[in-house]
């Protein structure tokens, strides 16, 4: 069998693009209006007018342009495509081709990929910034209660408030009492309610009680006076008071935190007095006292009275007695 003339391969080898260019001519329309409306390049139909198929990506693609530009101009869109296989040689002759209507070309893929990425990473960030905005919040929540026991308000005798600092040991000492005292209402109430309910006997026992412990209570300091030193019974002498040394008296109208300290440094007391009692100490000059509530003690230095008053900065007060 001989094979087929050369000028009758060639014969059959008809490009389709020439005659969707003729056609698109023949109907007066421009290669950018077209081009628009298939949604391609001027110069991707440029290329598919002139047989550049191998410019196209891949055949697939350029056989679907074809079929689109012919469903466009209204020609026979089989035709052309069995004239495309013919012509590039495809072994898809009488394929399946459907028409795109409307035609992307595989950079738009790549684009619609990367703005998905992008928005990936958007949300990935956004993410990442709220866990660190929250872990920042819940930190200073938590660091909050510790900065507000650092300080306490405390209202002054003209009315005023004032933000006083707890870089004491006195000032920790004045919250401590106060929440003492607050405590200590209740059951002073509640012993006050029971005490109508106590029988006329239980309450003559209790006296009994109280009258014998008072009479030895008051027995006993007056025999110790008066082997040391001849006294009257009942008085009893504040001590002596050595060169050099100095004597502190302190009586409280309220709770007050106190801490007497000695030239050399010696802490000679540091503890919460209460209400109604008093406190004596010697030491060497000159002493140093320091007081959690200032106005709720009365302070004499070697039988002188001391104005406290001076000394006070907020509810506290430090005063050097027997200094120069």
């Amino acid at each position: 069998m001989k094979a087929a003339h050369p000028e009758v391969v060639a014969a059959r080898r008809v490009n389709p693009g020439e005659s969707l260019r003729e056609a698109r001519e023949s109907r007066g329309w421009a290669v950018d209006e077209v081009a628009a409306q298939l949604n391609l390049t001027p110069l991707r139909l440029s290329q598919i007018e002139a047989g550049s198929f191998d410019q196209l990506p891949g055949n697939t693609f350029a056989r679907g342009y074809v079929r689109a530009y012919a469903k466009l101009l209204g020609m026979d869109q089989s035709r052309l495509v069995q004239e495309f296989d013919q012509f590039t040689g495809s072994d898809a002759v009488g394929s399946d081709v459907h028409s795109l209507g409307h035609i992307e070309e595989p950079v738009r893929y790549s684009q619609s990929i990367l703005r998905f990425v992008s928005f990936a990473l958007l949300v990935v960030l956004a993410g990442v910034g709220f866990y660190w905005w929250q872990e920042q919040a819940e930190r200073h929540a938590d660091e909050a209660p510790v900065t507000s026991l650092e300080q306490f308000e405390v209202e002054s005798a003209d009315g005023t408030t004032q933000i006083h600092p707890l870089d004491e040991p006195e000032d920790q000492a004045v919250l401590a009492a106060q929440g003492a005292t607050e405590l200590s209402l209740t059951p002073t109430s509640v012993e006050e309610a029971a005490a109508p309910e106590l029988d006329s006997s239980a309450e003559q026992a209790a006296v009994a009680v109280i009258e014998s412990t008072a009479e030895v209570a008051q027995s006993e300091p007056a025999i110790a006076t008066e082997a040391a030193n001849p006294a009257p019974a009942g008085i009893v002498e504040p001590p002596a008071v050595v060169a050099g040394e100095g004597r502190v008296n302190v009586s409280f109208v309220a709770d007050c935190w106190t801490q007497v300290t000695d030239a050399n440094g010696k802490v000679l007391f540091s503890a919460l007095k209460r209400k109604g009692e008093t406190l004596q100490l010697a030491g060497k000059a000159p002493l140093e006292l320091r007081l959690g509530f200032a106005r709720g003690a009365q302070v004499s230095y070697n039988g002188q009275a001391v104005d406290v008053t001076p000394h006070i900065t907020g509810e506290t007060a430090r005063i050097k007695l027997g200094g120069q």
